[in-house]
């Protein structure tokens, strides 16, 4: 049931004072009536309390549903050198969950120049079918080209969710689909849910302050991305069998984009933040970027180990984007998280709180740093870094 506010024209006194209250500048006065804006209107509420003549009233009203037909969850599938990121098999895994609690099938869309044994291992994540569109003409993401088949694979099959990580490529690819559907899109979930057929996607809202569920139910497919690390992938289950559906483009269309190089992001051979098990990271508090040198020197020590930062660090330019941990950055799950001179504002919090063991260090006893750490040290960290480079290197010399 949708509720709307309302305004009785022939009740109304004209008297303005609605207009004054409304937080959004939704009502206006039209040939001496009050008049609700309804795309800009929120709700709230607060003009009926304050129309003297109950003129202002919640009535149920009747929307329009343009594509409400759909079933399955779907899960793009994006690749990276011929295999599917980290993302992906986390998405199979909740997306397997949801399907089983509300009766549907969990579907992996795949398109890449050539599908061999890649179907077999989205089984073994945890999808029941997997939709392949394959051609040369996909060996590379294409804005242009996947767009077009993934929305033709969406007319012809209509699922009831689709689901893309929140990457590079699923942050350009997601909003397009949307839009060629005229559905909607709720971007960087960090939870997901299902009641019904209805998934009820969770973000945070209003720079990281509150964490909103929202739901989309009045067009299908319900569309999210899905930042990478926020669920764990399942154990594979080799075992797992499961239909494969091969799709050809009915209507081809002309790319406007054309890959003219491909360069790789960071130093050849390092481990990407979001994959690595041991991160150093570091905020404002050590003092300059001679000193974030130490960080790398401290992640060497690990065979596993990254660099991170906080966003005040990154503005500053003492380490690239990339490496930024929190809610405009990655999220990451790392065994170990080193925390040194950062005080743990709630962004960067809601991009590592979920870390097996954090380590703190920080000169303030009451930075909400030490909240989340298991283990905590007050004080200063340009001092305590190099004591345990130190200590580290004697040990493994030992």
């Amino acid at each position: 049931m949708k509720m709307a506010i309302c305004v009785d024209r022939e009740q109304c006194i004209g008297c303005e004072s609605c207009v004054a209250v409304c937080p959004v500048g939704a009502l206006s006065m039209v040939d001496g009536k009050a008049n609700i804006d309804q795309d800009t209107c929120i709700s709230c509420g607060a003009c009926i309390g304050e129309c003297p003549v109950e003129a202002i009233v919640r009535e149920e009203v009747v929307r329009e549903v343009k594509n409400k037909e759909g079933q399955d969850l779907w899960v793009n599938v994006e690749l990276e050198d011929g295999e599917p990121v980290g993302v992906v098999y986390e998405l199979l895994g909740v997306s397997a969950e949801l399907a089983a609690k509300s009766g549907q099938r969990c579907c992996a869309v795949l398109i890449c120049k050539d599908a061999g044994t890649l179907p077999q291992k989205l089984f073994a994540a945890g999808a029941d079918v997997v939709y392949v569109v394959a051609g040369p003409e996909y060996a590379e993401y294409n804005t242009d080209l996947y767009t077009n088949a993934f929305c033709e694979l969406v007319e012809a099959y209509k699922p009831n969710a689709v689901l893309c990580g929140a990457t590079v490529d699923g942050r350009d690819l997601a909003p397009r689909i949307a839009a060629r559907l005229g559905t909607g899109l709720c971007a960087d979930c960090t939870a997901l849910d299902i009641n019904g057929e209805l998934v009820e996607w969770t973000r945070p809202a209003l720079g990281g302050n509150i964490l909103a569920t929202i739901i989309c139910d009045e067009h299908r497919p319900q569309m999210g991305t899905v930042r990478p690390k926020v669920f764990k992938a399942k154990p594979a289950d080799a075992s797992k069998t499961g239909e494969v559906i091969n799709y050809t483009v009915k209507n081809a269309v002309a790319s406007k984009v054309e890959m003219v190089r491909k360069d790789a992001l960071g130093v050849s051979g390092a481990i990407k933040i979001e994959e690595a098990e041991i991160i150093c990271s570091g905020g404002r508090g050590l003092g300059n970027c001679d000193n974030f040198k130490m960080l790398e020197e401290l992640a060497a020590l690990f065979e596993h180990g990254s660099v991170g930062g906080s966003r005040a660090v990154v503005d500053e330019g003492w380490v690239d984007h990339a490496h930024q941990v929190g809610q405009s950055g990655k999220t990451v799950t790392p065994k170990i998280y080193f925390a040194f001179g950062i005080s743990g504002a709630i962004q960067h919090l809601a991009g590592m709180s979920a870390s097996d063991v954090v380590i703190a260090v920080n000169k303030d006893a009451n930075a909400p740093i030490f909240k989340v750490a298991q283990y905590g040290i007050v004080g200063d960290a340009r001092e305590i870094l190099p004591k345990l480079i130190a200590k580290i290197k004697a040990v493994k010399e030992a």
